[in-house]
Order: C-alpha cells, then structure tokens, then sequence
C-alpha cells in the first residue's frame, strides 16, 4: 500500500478562478476579436484600439462577470468530474480507462457550461462595452447588476441564450483539459518517463490546452456571437450567418484564443496540483488495483511506488 493526494471538490473552482485573474486581459481581446464583423483586426491592432479609446484599465472589463463565471462553470464542471471520476475508479484506487474520462468530463463540461451561461452572458457583454459608442454601450455597473437587468429588459430566459452552444462547448473543454491532462499525466508517470513534479504539470497542462483550443474554437466562436447578438434568434441561424463569411470564419481570432486558453490551462492545472499536494485528502492505493489499459504493470509494492510517484 501507498499513499497519494487526491483533490478536493472545490479545488478545480478555487484554480480557476485564481488563474482568470491573470489572463482576463487576453480573454477580454478574444472576445473583442470573436464579434467583430467585416473589420480585421490583429491582436496588436486591438490591443492599440482598446488602450487607444478607453485606457489600460478597460483590460479589466467585465473582470467581475468573469469570476461569477469561474464560481459556477468551473466550480461545477470540476466537482462533477471529480465526483464521477471517485465512483468509477473505486475512492481512486485504481485508474480509469481514457473513454470513462471523456465521458465524465464531458458530463461534468455540460452541466458547467449551462450553469455557467447567465455569468458567461454578462462577462461578453461588458467585455463588448470596450470597442461599443456610448449610446449603444449595456453599462453593467457588475456581474449581478447585469443579469438583473438582463431579467428586466429581456426576460428570465435571455440569461440562457446560447445555452446549447455553451453546453456543449464546456463539454468539450473538459474533455480538452481535464481528461486529456489526467490521461497523458498518468501514461507519463506510469511509465516513468516523468515523475508527478512541477514541470510534469506545465508541460502536461500546456497540451491539454492546445487539444482544449483546437476542440471548442468553432463552438466558442458560435456561443459568443449568440450571447453578444440578440439578432441570432437560433443556433441554426448563427451558423449559417456565420458560413457566409467563410469556413474560416468558425476559426476566427484562433490565435488570441490560444494565447488566452494556453496560459489559462496551465495556470489552472499548476495550481490544481499545487492545492492537492499541499492540502488534498491522503488516498492509500493497492498496487493490485491497477488499470489494466495502463501500458506497465508494476510486479510489486516497490516498483508501483516509483512508477507513480509519491
């Protein structure tokens, strides 16, 4: 028997939400990008035209609607699954076959995503308020502001437009981060190509996050388009709109995307890991209960603890 540290419900939320506060800034230039129509610019063009007309502390727009989101999308999509992620591995004595990661974090990445939409609605539209003229500006004075207004002005159910799209578009950014990141960090310890350490972690995290990118680019572009748009009237119709500005038009400003979702994902997954080792629930694992996917079998007790590591 050995032990290892396992993560608590809320530690995925807690991450995330630290992480945000560091590249809020550039998620704020990727939605600027994502809702232009017709102009072009470059991520330099934008960041000049957003400090150009509203100063460096418009980086920071929606910065309140933002960490509503991370404490009900992440916070959610996280808990669930760990939660699922527990029950299938037995209290994670053993580990789970890639499909069940996908599923289960496809699962918990929906239930997230349609959570998380009436905070997501607000971040975008603060955000947009940057590069709007003052008469067409919202004026959200903070998260909960807008989605009382939101409530007033447009009805209960505006708060959920786009929910599909975000829905699906958290299910496969779980799929993208959490599962992918569990499935290559567990190939790489196990075996022994690296041990569970910092550089483990941003080396790791940093492929989830290109696999995150290139899977939502086309949803994301499409939900914040939905949210932005009170014209879209269904998701049918925003991607037909958005067909006749090209194919290329569902890969719009991928660049800003991953400039933003890259360091996001490492910043996450860095943190996550620094709150398991440091205050996560100590797990004691038999080297019988093995995933038999896994490529190497440890033969005994020794040889299980230095192919997954402490």
């Amino acid at each position: 028997m050995y032990q290892k540290s396992v993560s608590r419900w809320y530690f995925g939320g807690l991450a995330s939400l630290a992480a945000v506060c560091v590249t809020h800034p550039l998620d704020l230039l990727k939605v600027l990008l994502q809702t232009e129509h017709g102009k072009h610019f470059g991520v330099a063009g934008m960041t000049v035209r957003v400090i150009t007309i509203n100063g460096f502390s418009s980086f920071y727009n929606g910065f309140s609607g933002s960490l509503c989101r991370q404490l009900t999308y992440s916070m959610i999509r996280f808990s669930v699954y760990d939660f699922l992620k527990e029950i299938l591995s037995e209290s994670r004595k053993k580990y789970l076959p890639f499909h069940q990661k996908v599923i289960i974090g496809a699962m918990g990445g929906f239930a997230g995503g349609f959570v998380g939409t009436p905070a997501d609605i607000v971040k975008i539209r603060m955000q947009n308020d940057v590069k709007m003229p003052l008469h067409m500006k919202r004026n959200y004075s903070h998260a909960l502001d807008g989605m009382i207004r939101i409530v007033r002005e447009e009805r209960f159910r505006a708060l959920f437009s786009g929910a599909t799209l975000a829905s699906s578009r958290g299910a496969l950014m779980m799929v993208g981060q959490a599962s992918c990141y569990d499935q290559v960090k567990e190939i790489g310890i196990t075996s022994n190509l690296f041990s569970d350490s910092l550089f483990t972690h941003i080396i790791v995290s940093f492929m989830a996050g290109l696999c995150a990118t290139f899977l939502c680019q086309p949803l994301d572009v499409l939900k914040i388009r939905m949210m932005n748009n009170q014209d879209y009237y269904s998701v049918f119709y925003c991607v037909t709109e958005t067909a006749k500005l090209g194919p290329g038009a569902f890969y719009k400003s991928l660049f800003p995307t991953a400039l933003r979702l890259i360091p996001q994902t490492i910043l996450t997954f860095v943190f996550l890991e620094q709150l398991r080792l440091r205050f996560g629930i100590p797990v004691e694992l038999d080297q019988q209960k093995w995933d038999p996917a896994m490529p190497f079998e440890p033969k005994s007790a020794k040889d299980a603890i230095k192919k997954t590591g402490p």
